[in-house]
Parts: structure tokens; sequence; C-alpha cells
């Protein structure tokens, strides 16, 4: 279980840098307030039918499930992961902000926190279930990817449910 919980805090840190990097691609004014007002009318669309929490919790949950699969899961996390650190600096430059400082302080929120975590253990368990694989005892690692999969639901429910709440709270 401890070298688990290491290979977590690897990937963790991992998917932080690159995230980070996502941040340093530069963004036009132009293509920054398109995303901007395109987040906006999401979100405001969502808040009127009330179906913000449900897509913010559907969305990351299929997001993960992907990183569960073995191989693809990885890579596939990587870029979903920079393009997030993309959106975070256009949403940042649209306002006036700094993007890396804009990243920086999202992990003052648990949201931040909970969906990161929530992703380097759908990432660690791919790599776990691939090694298995390779090493012809895939079946018994099945069982630990079905757990962590509950985990990262349950990690999951609770970050939509508290970005809810701060985005309804703005």
């Amino acid at each position: 279980m401890f070298r688990r919980m290491m290979l977590i805090v690897f990937v963790f840190v991992a998917i932080v840098i690159i995230t980070s990097i996502g941040t340093l691609v530069p963004v036009s004014m132009e293509d920054a307030t398109k995303i901007e007002d395109e987040v906006n009318q999401t979100v405001t669309s969502l808040q009127q039918i009330g179906g913000l929490v449900p897509y913010i919790f559907g969305n990351n949950l299929m997001i993960a499930l992907i990183m569960f699969v073995p191989i693809l899961g990885p890579i596939f996390g990587g870029y979903v992961l920079f393009n997030t650190g993309t959106v975070v600096a256009a949403r940042a430059t649209a306002l006036g902000y700094p993007p890396t400082l804009t990243l920086i302080s999202l992990f003052l929120t648990p949201v931040a926190w909970l969906e990161f975590i929530a992703y380097s253990a759908a990432i660690a368990s791919s790599i776990w279930l691939a090694v298995r694989i390779f090493q012809r005892n895939g079946k018994h690692e099945v069982v630990h990817t079905a757990e962590f999969i509950a985990v990262v639901a349950v990690l999951l429910l609770v970050g939509a449910l508290v970005e809810g709440a701060l985005i309804s709270a703005i």
C-alpha cells in the first residue's frame, strides 16, 4: 500500500507540473475573452436549470474513468490537465490576472485538491493495472482498480458539491 501511495504522490506532482506548463502557453486577449465568455455562458445556463453540480460531477467522473484505462489513461490525463492549464491561463488573462498565480490560488480551495488527488489516484491505478497485466496478474488488480474507482467517484462528488457551492456564492 505504501508504494501505491507514493505513486499517487508522484503522479500528483507530475500532473500539477503538467497543468502549470499549460498555464505558460500564451493566449491572445481575443481568445482569452472568447473562452471566458463561453465558460460564463455555460455556468449561467447550468445554474438556470439547476444542473451545475451534476454537470461538474459527470464531466470530471468521465474524465477520471478514462484515466483508469491502462497506458492510454495517463496520456489522456496529461492532455486534459495541460488543456486545463491553458484554460486557466485564458480565463486569468481575460480577467487581467497572472495565469500562474491564478493556478496557485486555485489550490487555496478544496476543489483543486480533491480533483487533483482523484485524478492522481486514477492515473496511478492505471499504471498499477498496466504493470499487473504485463506481469500476468491483472485479475487480482481489477479489484483494487474497482476500489479506487469508488474512492475517486466520492472525491469528485464532494469536489463537485463544493465547487457548485463556491460558484453559486460568487
